[in-house]
């Protein structure tokens, strides 16, 4: 992300972004846009939906909160931080009413798979528990389900460019 995208995500909806600090050292950041998004119509690259990075597509009127981006510094991981900024997209989703959380969801753990499962078999697997997947089995343990795949997602040789959508659907959202 450059520092246009942040500025511009930080006008267009700043409580939609997240940063993790150590002391004065950002150590993971999270950020996203409010959409109305089409399940009939949910093939899409991450590229096309986040606009290059700008969030064009933020509607402050949304239903859904599109996950954008979400990092946390490797020297930081497995200590609870990818874990704060998801709670705290949850918040936000809960706070605002709206339905839940979508994202596309990479599957870097595929790349060891790839030659014998198709992507389908090997999310049916990391579901199941059968295949433990980095980030998806992460995202599965904080509530997330996959709705399907989405191909030529993003350029991801770990996945072959393939990603889940996935979904976090808001316990507490009361229709308007």
């Amino acid at each position: 992300m450059r520092e246009e995208h942040f500025l511009n995500h930080c006008r267009l909806f700043p409580q939609g972004n997240f940063v993790a600090l150590r002391g004065e050292r950002v150590i993971g950041l999270g950020s996203g846009f409010l959409i109305d998004f089409d399940f009939e119509q949910a093939q899409h690259s991450f590229q096309e939906i986040i606009d290059g990075g700008f969030y064009s597509a933020h509607d402050p009127q949304g239903d859904w909160y599109y996950g954008g981006d979400i990092s946390v510094h490797p020297g930081f991981r497995r200590r609870g931080v990818g874990s704060l900024l998801y709670r705290a997209r949850m918040d936000i989703v809960k706070r605002l009413n709206r339905r839940g959380i979508v994202a596309g969801g990479l599957i870097p753990g595929y790349a060891d798979h790839n030659a014998l499962l198709t992507p389908q078999a090997y999310v049916d697997k990391v579901v199941s528990g059968e295949l433990y997947d980095n980030t998806l089995s992460f995202q599965l343990n904080r509530g997330f389900t996959v709705r399907g795949l989405l191909s030529d997602y993003i350029e991801d040789d770990a996945s072959d460019n393939w990603a889940t959508l996935i979904v976090w659907d808001n316990p507490d959202y009361q229709p308007a």
